[in-house]
C-alpha cells in the first residue's frame, strides 16, 4: 500500500474520531436537590453531577458565618446566614463544567473556596483517548501493516 494512502485513512480517522457525533441515550430530566455545607474555607461536598434538562436545587447550609454560593455560567447565587438553609432552583440546560464559589467574604482564604457542577458527559474525554490510540497506531512502523512476502529465488 501507498503510505501516502495510509496517512490519508489516519486523518480520516481522527477526524471522525474528533468530530462524529458520539451515541447518546436519551435521558429524562429529574429534580435532583442536593445539601452543600458551607464552613470556613470549604464546600462539603465540593463536587457533583447532573444530566442535562434536571431542575437543580441547591441547600445551602451555612455552618459557622454568612457564605454564598455563585455558580459561573448561570450567574445565580444565594447566600445563607449561620445556621440557616437556603435554596437556589435552577434547570441545568447548559453542559459543561461550571464553577461554583462563594459570593461572601468569609475571611483570608474566601478565594479557594470553590466547588464544580458538571452537566452532562465529558465527550472530548472520550474523543481525547481515540486521538490518542490513533496517534499510537500512527507511530508503529509502516512495515508492520504490510505483510511481507518471502523471495523464492
Amino acid at each position: 500500500m501507498n503510505s501516502r494512502f495510509i496517512l490519508l485513512l489516519f486523518v480520516m480517522a481522527g477526524l471522525v474520531v474528533a468530530f462524529a457525533p458520539l451515541p447518546v441515550q436519551p435521558i429524562t430530566p429529574q429534580e435532583r436537590t442536593f445539601r452543600i455545607d458551607a464552613r470556613q474555607y470549604a464546600y462539603s461536598p465540593s463536587e457533583f453531577k447532573v444530566n442535562p434538562g434536571d431542575k437543580v436545587n441547591i441547600q445551602l447550609v451555612s455552618t459557622d458565618v454568612v457564605h454564598g454560593l455563585y455558580v459561573d455560567g448561570y450567574d445565580i447565587s444565594i447566600e445563607a446566614d449561620p445556621g440557616q438553609t437556603k435554596t437556589l432552583s435552577f434547570v441545568a440546560d447548559k453542559p459543561g463544567s461550571f464553577r461554583f464559589r462563594c459570593n461572601v467574604t468569609c475571611g483570608a482564604m474566601h478565594p479557594f473556596m470553590i466547588g464544580k457542577l458538571t452537566v452532562g458527559t465529558n465527550n472530548w474525554l472520550y474523543r481525547s483517548i481515540g486521538l490518542a490510540v490513533l496517534a499510537v497506531i500512527g507511530f508503529l512502523p509502516l512495515s508492520s501493516f504490510i505483510p511481507q512476502t518471502k523471495n523464492m529465488d
